[in-house]
């Protein structure tokens, strides 16, 4: 059974009429999706949005006159709240990195099945966040380069084993679930070391996890 138990509004930005209609068929068949909107061009988006603003929004990364960083920026400043999924062919760690550190919630290959589509989408309305391994080894190769080398983890946070093990998982790109059927919790518990490391390190979301785990050195312990 879904984890969703509210109804969801979710709108879609792709000048391909054709992957907008499948998507929307997927979308719909999920019994937690009240209402899938369709936009071709940014101008329609944003319409949408000030009228009625979705839960999550589904952004292709390159989209004539206006491409999805440009995009998430301008959204992210009028609705902060907005949860982005980039759906896109370009699978470079520059393009995975840029959207995560813009504020999007997860970074999905337009091959993606159905169940990769659902996961993520309930990922990222239940913790907010949803990690793939493709976006963590993106983080992983990214981070020494764009971080100067920090204390050791140990000397600013102190993290229970189990928030060491969850803080790893994590790093592997593992989702909530897998997570939770790893270490033989639930997924409730999950969330909740995931809630307490995201405090304890400040870090704003699962990817800055990641970031702050390379910088500190946990993933070479």
């Amino acid at each position: 059974m879904s984890a969703i138990n509210f109804p969801v509004r979710i709108a879609l930005l792709d000048d391909h009429p054709l992957f907008r209609q499948g998507l929307r068929y997927v979308l719909q068949a999920l019994p937690y999706v009240e209402a899938v909107d369709e936009a071709a061009e940014f101008p329609e988006l944003l319409a949408i949005c000030r009228q009625h603003l979705p839960d999550v929004l589904l952004l292709d990364l390159q989209m004539p006159g206006m491409d999805g960083p440009e995009v998430a920026k301008i959204l992210l400043a009028e609705f902060p709240g907005l949860k982005i999924i980039v759906l896109s062919m370009f699978s470079a760690d520059k393009f995975i990195t840029q959207m995560l550190k813009l504020g999007a919630r997860s970074y999905l290959p337009k091959d993606a099945d159905q169940d990769q589509l659902r996961l993520a989408l309930e990922d990222v309305l239940t913790t907010g966040h949803h990690v793939t391994p493709r976006m963590a080894q993106a983080l992983l190769r990214g981070a020494p380069a764009g971080l100067a080398p920090g204390p050791a983890l140990s000397a600013l946070v102190q993290l229970t084993p189990r928030e060491e093990e969850v803080l790893r998982l994590i790093c592997e790109g593992r989702t909530a679930v897998e997570i939770a059927d790893h270490l033989c919790i639930s997924r409730r518990t999950v969330e909740g070391h995931r809630q307490n490391l995201l405090e304890k390190t400040h870090a704003p979301n699962s990817a800055g996890l990641v970031v702050y785990a390379v910088r500190h050195g946990l993933l070479n312990a």
